[in-house]
């Protein structure tokens, strides 16, 4: 999951000039999706699987936990800890918070349909060589709640 942040992180970097290490003033890439996402799933739904996102993300990048998720599912903090960090350290936060919330999608509505999402979101980006359950990557398991 982490390779195919780093590949949308690539692609959207190449696509506004920047390098890759440079952590623009917040997560284009977590943005971009975040606006896409609201028209499917709502503002609840997406505050609530960002906010679960960050929770996780913080737990393996400890300055995540200065970056907050607003009433409007945009992220907060970002501009504050932008000039302090490392440029590799920005990027693993960016690597980190896209690959928690690409694989809660997964884990939520399938890898399918999330794949539909990401290339609606970057139709430029090839998709078609992805294999989340061969390499190293496993497929996420389904979750069956009772209810």
């Amino acid at each position: 999951m982490r390779n195919f942040a780093r590949r949308l992180i690539a692609d959207e970097s190449r696509d506004h000039h920047l390098s890759a290490t440079k952590a623009p003033q917040g997560f284009v890439e977590v943005e971009k999706l975040r606006r896409h996402l609201t028209t499917f799933m709502g503002h609840t739904g997406v505050n609530s699987l960002l906010t679960r996102s960050l929770a996780l993300s913080a737990a393996e990048v400890p300055w995540l936990r200065g970056v907050q998720v607003k009433v409007d599912d945009s992220l907060a903090g970002l501009a504050e800890l932008e000039g302090r960090l490392p440029p590799d350290e920005a990027l693993e936060g960016r690597v980190v918070l896209l690959a928690h919330l690409l694989g809660l999608l997964m884990v939520f509505i399938g890898a399918g349909l999330t794949l539909r999402l990401v290339a609606e979101v970057w139709p430029q980006v090839p998709l078609d060589d992805l294999d989340f359950s061969a390499g190293g990557e496993k497929e996420p398991e389904k979750i069956y709640v009772k209810i």
